[in-house]
Parts: C-alpha cells; sequence; structure tokens
C-alpha cells in the first residue's frame, strides 16, 4: 500500500540519515525529504539514495533552485518540494523525471503551478488555509489533483483533511526532531501510520 505521507526530515545529519531512513521504511513511510537547509543535505541524500532508492522515494525539500535541481538529479533522486511555485524549478524538476511538489496557498498560486507541470499541490502552512479555505480552493481544482497538506496538519487531523478531500501530508516535527533517535522515529512514524490508515478506511 503506498500511503501519501512525506517524512520530512528537517536538520538531519548524514551520519543518522541510514537508520532513521530505515526505521521510515520499516513503519510503511516510502516518501522521504531532506530539506536543502539541512546540514550538508545532499550527504544525506545521496547515503538514502544509494541504501533505499529502490525501497522510498526519497528527494529534498526547500529546493529554490534550477542549479538544485539538476544536482539532485544527477544523484537520482525522486522528487523535488519546495515551499514556492517557482515555475523554473517545476520544469526542471519535470525535464529531469522527477516529482514536482510545489508549495501554494492560493488559486492564483495553484493553477500556476499545475500549467508548470506540477504533481502535486503542497498547501503550506495548511494550518493557516484552514480546513474551510481548502475545501473551497479545492473545490476549483481539476477533481484529479493530488494535494498535500504540509506545516501545523498532524495525525490528529488527518481524519478531518481527508474527509475534506486531501490526498496526503507532509509531516516534519511529528515524525522528526534533530536528534531524535532511529527508535523514537520508528515510533512516531507509526503512529502516523496506524493514524493514516485508520482514516483512509
Amino acid at each position: 500500500m503506498s500511503r501519501e505521507i512525506i517524512a520530512i526530515l528537517r536538520g538531519i545529519q548524514p551520519d543518522e540519515a541510514i537508520a532513521i531512513t530505515d526505521a521510515l521504511i520499516h513503519a510503511g513511510i516510502t516518501k522521504i525529504e531532506v530539506p536543502l537547509n539541512s546540514p550538508n543535505p545532499f550527504d544525506s541524500i545521496a547515503q538514502m539514495i544509494s541504501h533505499a532508492g529502490d525501497r522510498a522515494l526519497i528527494g529534498a525539500g526547500t529546493v529554490l533552485t534550477v542549479e538544485a535541481v539538476d544536482r539532485l538529479a544527477d544523484m537520482g533522486a525522486g522528487m523535488v518540494v519546495s515551499p514556492d511555485a517557482n515555475p523554473d524549478v517545476i520544469a526542471a524538476t519535470k525535464r529531469h523525471g522527477m516529482l514536482s511538489y510545489p508549495g501554494v496557498l492560493t488559486p492564483t498560486e495553484a493553477f500556476a503551478a499545475l500549467r508548470a507541470g506540477a504533481d502535486g499541490l503542497k498547501f503550506f502552512p495548511a494550518f493557516k488555509l484552514g480546513l474551510d479555505g481548502f475545501k473551497a480552493l479545492s473545490a476549483v481544482l481539476p477533481p484529479e489533483t493530488a494535494t498535500y497538506a504540509v506545516g501545523g496538519v498532524g495525525p490528529d487531523e488527518f481524519a478531518e483533511w481527508i474527509g475534506a478531500g486531501i490526498t496526503g501530508f507532509g509531516l516534519g516535527s511529528n515524525v522528526y526532531k534533530p536528534g531524535h533517535t532511529a527508535d523514537e522515529v520508528a515510533k512516531a512514524a507509526t503512529r502516523i501510520v496506524t493514524a493514516f490508515d485508520k482514516a483512509t478506511k
């Protein structure tokens, strides 16, 4: 089962990347991003791809430039997640055959991202948009649009957001904070997967 959960490992260090990747995959989370404002992010991503690229979709978050997209493509990354909807970044991502998840918050940004070729829309910060805002905005989007709530939405809110039509979630501090051990990540990831599965039954 492919769960639409993206683990956001902001602040992860390269020496913990493999153990935490294994913990996430074992719990059932197979979409993993390392934000580029983490320490030595490309080192962590390279290790994760080498170790588990055949078992998980691994990529980067906070991707702001075409140069970063090109570097990720050379490494074999599978997805690019951004806090904004930069059409150049989206186009470069698609040119390399990677999945593109740009950040949006308004109808103008959402449609601009889709026109540029985005595979899914990251509503960020989702807690500011809220359920009512998401429902209103999603009503005008193409029905097949993949949508992700990121920022301030955790397992306790899964059922409400899924009921409103969200496709999935990007989770940061709910699954990992700098200094967390692989065991702590495994416990958090298991709780998240359990909540997601319950909400999608």
